[in-house]
């Protein structure tokens, strides 16, 4: 799959350019160049997580800390971590800035994803989760921008989904 280095590029600047210190990450195709950009800038502390939950913990206490972080996952990852999300972030008011891979949408030729995809928005809504569809890379400053200064201000979770418009390059 021929994922976006250009577009993965903007993405990576664009947290940087919020001071995002920290990036808690499991491996997954369409962030592997994000993940790499990560583990190559020895300015950003890469945290190799083994179960996309951890990341929330890590976090929140980046936050308490703090520090500015940001979470890549798959949408997947995302439906895994919803406990700690609400038992953890929401209750305590922690802002996290969850970048997520919007597997399962549109175009997904890879059966196994999409149920993901059929239940991610309507999850992140039921739990009063912010969400943007990130599609264009002119819109990439911007949202990650506006998504970490809305988590931060509200001290609530925050979604971007990175769409396949985004993350491929055909």
């Amino acid at each position: 799959m021929p994922v976006s280095v250009s577009n993965s590029r903007l993405i990576y600047n664009a947290l940087k350019a919020c001071d995002v210190k920290i990036i808690s990450a499991l491996p997954e195709t369409w962030l592997v160049h994000l993940i790499r950009m990560a583990d190559d800038d020895p300015d950003m502390q890469l945290i190799r997580i083994a179960k996309e939950e951890e990341a929330i913990g890590i976090s929140a206490g980046a936050h308490l800390a703090g520090v500015n972080s940001a979470l890549l996952m798959q949408n997947h990852g995302f439906l895994a971590a919803i406990n700690p999300i609400v038992s953890l972030a929401l209750l305590c008011k922690i802002p996290l800035v969850m970048l997520i891979s919007y597997r399962g949408h549109m175009g997904e030729k890879d059966a196994w994803q999409t149920q993901g995809g059929l239940v991610t928005e309507p999850i992140l809504r039921a739990l009063n989760i912010p969400v943007w569809h990130l599609n264009s890379a002119a819109d990439i400053d911007r949202r990650i921008k506006d998504a970490q200064t809305l988590a931060h201000s509200a001290l609530h979770p925050v979604a971007i989904l990175l769409s396949r418009e985004l993350m491929w390059e055909d």
